[in-house]
Order: structure tokens, then C-alpha cells, then sequence
């Protein structure tokens, strides 16, 4: 069984996620990581729970979602994995940070390319890979089916949707994707996306003003 452990980084509040099981094994998503104080946050936690790093995934490669993958790199020797179509959006992310006044170092190691069709394991639990494009050409959600839970990336907030004025966004993509892929999935399901508090597939059904029927 997995557990979720949130953290709120960067001038940007993104939401980056750690997930361990009972064996002390853990994922990290989305590292935002952005300055030492908040790489220390990350390190303290993984240190005091006696964490054992296995995997670096990112959601997409928004900036705000990649500051901490080369700390996470050179500190727990992990690579990183992503959907093959956000290579560009991960070798943009230092230009888009200049433009947004927040440098940074971009992550230089060995690159992996997630299949969907693939499953991310983590000791007997796994995770299932959603390609939802939209935000990003190669957003990707990772769903817990056994917990009914999703790491949503920024496809989808409470009563909000990801944003869609970036290089490489599409809004009706964005609204397609949510439509079948995530709201396929049961009503309880939660979503930790990656901005903002938690939601579930359920609320959003009902509430979420960008996705009521037309």
C-alpha cells in the first residue's frame, strides 16, 4: 500500500508528491523543489522516514515541475522518466525560467521515456500510466487503480483545469482528455493534482464549471 505525502514549493506553489510503501521504497513526482531551504525540506523527510529513492518521474515538464530533478538526480543517483513528447518541453524549461525570472539548473542526466502501455511498480504496488495531453503534448497522470488515486499533473484542479497558453497546449485536447480518460475513472478516485488542494473525480463531475455539458 502506498502513502502520499505532499509538498507545496517554488514561488509558484507547485505540489510535489512522494509515494512509499511499507518496505520504505518511494517514488518521487514532480520535484519543485526551487532553493536549498526547500531541497532540504524533500531530503529531511526522505532522511527521517528512512526513504529509499527508486524512481524520478515527472507528470510533464513544466518548469515549476522540474526545478528539484536535478537535485534529486545528484543526491539519490535516480534518472529520469517522462513521456517521450516532453523532451522539448524539459530542454525549454531553463528558457521559460529566465522569462519567468526564476533560473535555474536544468537536470543533464540519462533520459527514459515512459510507454503508457508500461506499468510504474514499486515493490508489489504499481501504478498505471494515463496519457492526458492538453496542458502539455506529453502530460501523463500515474493511477493507483487498487487506492483510487491519481497524481494528476496539471490536467485537473479543483472546480479548474489546467492552463492551456503555452507553447504546445490545446484546450479542446485538454477538455478531451479529462472527458475520457479521467472521467472514466470511479467518482471516488482522489485527485492530488498539481496545484492547489485535492479533489476527486466525482466533485469535478458535478462542479468543475469547465466541464459541464454543453
Amino acid at each position: 500500500m502506498l502513502t502520499v505525502r505532499q509538498f507545496e514549493f517554488s514561488p509558484i506553489m507547485e505540489n510535489t508528491y512522494v509515494l512509499y510503501n511499507e518496505q520504505s521504497e518511494c517514488i518521487i513526482i514532480d520535484p519543485g523543489c526551487y532553493d536549498q531551504r526547500e531541497e532540504q525540506v524533500l531530503k529531511e523527510y526522505i532522511k527521517q522516514h528512512r526513504l529509499h529513492p527508486r524512481l524520478l518521474l515527472n507528470t510533464h515538464c513544466h518548469l515549476d515541475h522540474v526545478f528539484g530533478n536535478r537535485f534529486v538526480h545528484e543526491t539519490w543517483d535516480l534518472e529520469l522518466y517522462i513521456h517521450a513528447a516532453e523532451k522539448q518541453v524539459l530542454d525549454y524549461a531553463p528558457e521559460a525560467g529566465k522569462r519567468w525570472n526564476l533560473p535555474f539548473s536544468n537536470y543533464n542526466g540519462p533520459l527514459h521515456f515512459l510507454d503508457p502501455k508500461e506499468k510504474i511498480r514499486i515493490g508489489n504496488d504499481e501504478l498505471s500510466i494515463i496519457e492526458a495531453p492538453g496542458h502539455s503534448p506529453g502530460h501523463i497522470c500515474f493511477y493507483s487503480e487498487s487506492q483510487h488515486f491519481l497524481i494528476g499533473g496539471d490536467v485537473l484542479f479543483r472546480r479548474s483545469i489546467g492552463r492551456t497558453d503555452l507553447p504546445g497546449g490545446n484546450h479542446q485536447q485538454l477538455l478531451n482528455s479529462i472527458r475520457t480518460q479521467l472521467f472514466v475513472l470511479p467518482d471516488d478516485v482522489k485527485v492530488y493534482p498539481g496545484h492547489g488542494e485535492s479533489t476527486t473525480i466525482g466533485y469535478e463531475k458535478k462542479f468543475n464549471p469547465f466541464l459541464q455539458a454543453q
